[in-house]
């Protein structure tokens, strides 16, 4: 992907990370001349199309959100790339480093650290929850910590989208695993609760410096979240304030009721900490309370003492018989093993039985989201009322698809279940915005970027060589003139880089007719120079006596070869000069003429040319010659008259060719 450039404006610098579902690079926006983070979709994603969808949609939503601890996400796209379709998100790219790099580097960070960091990250979640956007995969992954310490939340909306797809085998999202709520292993309704659940795993996490559930699969880790009981942190690490770790315990309950009821509760009660040491009222309830106790231990002993321990207030009357009669009996591990393996499996179905029943129920708080895109405001606020759910209008955008006033995207796809009066953003079409592409052909290259520019559309320039059309001048352009296109695109203009240059070598054309010597010059790709005649006592007329380069030498095409060629013997007879008499009328237009001729040829591409010729002297122009040639016969000679320092111009179907004067 290195140098690749997507959507016409992002240019691939170089790769800076790479997770689960998707590689990050750092890219050149040519736009608006700045360094951004570029997130491309791995290739097994790219065939799902429902995923797709779920991810632009998603991501389109979070890209409305803007607050200084979430990272700015600026466009979403696809594009074409070697065949397959490339799908990205540009964000805001930063220096800095995950919160997993620093939790690994420190081994654990302080209380001051924690609170810190876990202050930062709910202000994060409690804007997009007002927004009613929840994230859904918050792990010290998707945390980034920039180089002035400011908390950075990242992948917003995209978690949503890879909730199917996350209980795999890759490590990212065995990571996921790790900070995931009971309800998102069980396959049920998530809410910002969920995001709370997650937020108290990392506090943990960085507190401690351990996770509170590990295992061998990600199922294994996900029936830990959902059946069994956290380790306190205080007491998987001694040191920790019984304020922080209830602070902690609270955030992690199995029941969602029992969480903060919100991030602002969540945050309320870190700063309250942070600023007085001391928890708000809400927080010290007896629920709370009983997650910390420990009942006195109570020994069996030769007296006949007990003394049984019992670890929690949640554990089973039973357990304490059960650990006595285990002492007592030799343990039969077959019989253990084969339990271990049966409870396993019982667990597993059941725990695949579940999802597969959810998705064929529907509670009676529940509906199912229809599909909303190409409605109007009003159908879809009639939809909205009769399935007792809400729309709120989060955007409007230009669309080439849907007509103005329409719904072209919606937050919430069609078929999921939704709690009834459950907000669902929407986005509203503005209609489709196009400018008019220009006429570029035969236009300068400086031309045709100044017409391009006040279009709203870019250049692409492509250089070709060509016989025809002059250096720097348009050939052709992708995009035909007068037709209507999206503003900002590229625009392929392929532009002249005049003829081809090759070499030639020179052959002899001394002693050679004029006429064919001019042949020659033509066939070798050479240009006609200047040709001189002038009277020879020993060439007869119209032999060429002299060319500017010798036979071999290795010329350029389109160099120009001047020649001389002989008139004949000279027959002016000399005359004893005579004391001139005083004229008594100017001389005439005959006086003094010599003979004077000229080897043309005609235009090669026209099948015939019409050919005139102006003679002027003594301040008189006078047309002198006017004839048709053809080109299939060649160049041709016209023989004229004139006084020495006459001007002959030449033209071509009207159109000036060049001026030759008369020597002598």
């Amino acid at each position: 992907m290195i140098s690749r450039l997507l959507g016409n404006r992002y240019e691939i610098v170089e790769k800076i990370g790479s997770g689960g579902m998707a590689d990050v690079y750092r890219a050149k926006c040519h736009l608006l001349d700045r360094f951004v983070a570029v997130k491309i979709l791995k290739d097994e994603f790219t065939e799902d199309e429902d995923f797709i969808r779920k991810f632009r949609r998603e991501s389109q939503a979070a890209a409305s959100l803007s607050h200084p601890n979430i990272l700015n996400i600026y466009d979403v796209g696809s594009d074409e790339q070697d065949g397959k379709m490339v799908h990205y998100i540009v964000m805001e790219y930063i220096k800095g480093k995950t919160l997993k790099d620093i939790i690994i580097s420190k081994g654990k960070l302080s209380e001051e650290e924690t609170l810190y960091y876990a202050t930062q990250i709910g202000e994060a979640l409690n804007h997009a929850h007002e927004n009613h956007i929840i994230h859904r995969d918050i792990k010290p992954h998707n945390i980034m910590v920039t180089e002035d310490k400011r908390v950075k939340v990242t992948d917003f909306g995209i978690a949503r989208a890879v909730t199917s797809s996350t209980i795999t085998t890759t490590s990212d999202v065995l990571g996921s695993v790790h900070y995931f709520s009971p309800e998102q292993a069980r396959g049920g309704y998530t809410d910002e609760k969920s995001d709370i659940y997650s937020l108290g795993i990392v506090m943990y996490e960085m507190i401690t410096g351990k996770l509170p559930f590990n295992g061998d699969t990600p199922i294994g880790i996900a029936l830990k979240h959902v059946q069994e009981e956290m380790i306190p942190p205080m007491e998987a690490l001694s040191g920790i304030p019984v304020e922080l770790n209830n602070i902690i315990m609270k955030c992690v309950q199995k029941r969602q009721g029992d969480r903060y009821p919100s991030a602002k509760a969540l945050l309320l009660d870190l700063k309250n900490y942070s600023s007085t040491r001391k928890l708000s009222q809400e927080i010290v309830s007896e629920d709370t309370e009983q997650l910390t106790r420990v009942i006195p231990v109570v020994s069996v002993n030769g007296n006949g003492n007990q003394n049984i321990k019992e670890e929690s207030l949640n554990m089973p009357p039973s357990t304490s018989k059960r650990k006595i009669i285990n002492k007592k009996k030799k343990p039969n591990w077959k019989l253990f093993v084969s339990a271990i393996l049966a409870a396993f499996i019982i667990a597993t179905l059941i725990f695949s039985g579940y999802i597969k029943l959810k998705n064929a129920v529907v509670s009676e708080s529940e509906i199912v989201m229809p599909i909303l895109l190409g409605l109007n405001e009003e159908e879809a606020n009639a939809i909205a009322a009769e399935k007792e759910f809400q729309i709120n209008i989060i955007d409007s955008k230009s669309s080439s698809e849907y007509e103005s006033g329409l719904i072209m995207q919606q937050n919430v796809d069609e078929g999921v279940r939704i709690k009834k009066g459950y907000p669902v953003g929407v986005v509203i079409s503005l209609g489709s915005k196009t400018t008019t592409v220009p006429m570029l052909l035969n236009r300068t290259i400086s031309e045709a970027q100044t017409l391009l520019d006040e279009a709203g559309l870019r250049i692409n320039i492509i250089y070709e060589f060509s016989e025809t059309v002059p250096l720097d001048v348009v050939i052709e352009q992708s995009e035909k003139a007068t037709s209507n296109v999206e503003p900002n695109i590229r625009i392929d203009v392929t532009v002249s880089k005049g003829p081809e240059i090759t070499d030639v070598i020179m052959i002899q054309l001394v002693g050679q007719p004029i006429s064919k010597a001019l042949n020659e010059i033509g066939e070798l790709d050479l240009a006609v120079g200047e040709i001189k005649y002038e009277p020879n006592e020993k060439v007869e007329a119209n032999i060429v006596t002299w060319q500017s380069y010798d036979a071999g030498t290795t010329l350029e095409t389109k160099t120009a070869v001047d020649l001389y060629v002989s008139l004949g013997p000279d027959t002016t007879i000399p005359v004893e000069p005579t004391e001139p008499e005083e004229p008594t009328q100017p001389p005439t237009e005959t006086e003094d003429e010599g003979p004077y001729t000229l080897i043309l040829t005609p235009f090669s591409d026209k099948t015939e040319t019409d050919v005139t010729i102006f003679r002027k002297q003594n301040s008189n122009s006078v047309l002198v010659y006017s004839e048709k040639h053809s080109q299939s016969a060649g160049s041709f000679e016209v023989n004229l008259s004139g006084i020495p320092g006459a001007e002959f111009e030449v033209y071509f179907d009207g159109i000036y060719q060049f001026t030759r004067i008369k020597e002598n």
